[in-house]
């Protein structure tokens, strides 16, 4: 088992930026791919970005590309999402996930692959 822990959101500008945290406990982290989605208001839930078992390897949507970065720090059992240039339609509950699966585009995209939720974490940006 893994239990995760989101935490850093809040309410910020247009423009402006947030970092969030997803800590993690249970089943070793260095082990799990890390993938962030997010599910705005009426809206599915979305990939966001993904994070290989060592770091090496990322993943981001095209939406986030540029504005975004994904890193971990495996002796912490942390991951983090650093959001810079915040839109309006950034605006959603941030969720991060795991799962054991090899690095691979389909299956760090899509959420029926994640094993294990957070129970997320809300980014209002406000233009």
């Amino acid at each position: 088992q893994v239990q995760l822990v989101e935490s850093g959101g809040g309410l910020v500008q247009a423009g402006g930026s947030l970092r969030l945290s997803c800590a993690a406990s249970g089943r070793t982290f260095s082990s799990l791919v890390i993938g962030w989605f997010r599910q705005g208001p009426g809206k599915e839930r979305e990939f966001v970005a993904a994070i290989s078992s060592s770091g090496v390897m990322t993943w981001y949507a095209e939406s986030i590309k540029g504005r975004f970065t994904i890193s971990r720090d495996n002796a912490k059992n942390t991951a983090l999402l650093q959001m810079n240039s915040l839109k309006a339609e950034d605006t959603a509950v941030y969720l991060c996930a795991a799962n054991g699966l090899p690095f691979n585009r389909l299956y760090i995209t899509t959420s029926q692959r994640y094993d294990y939720w957070g129970q997320g974490t809300q980014v209002t940006v406000s233009s």
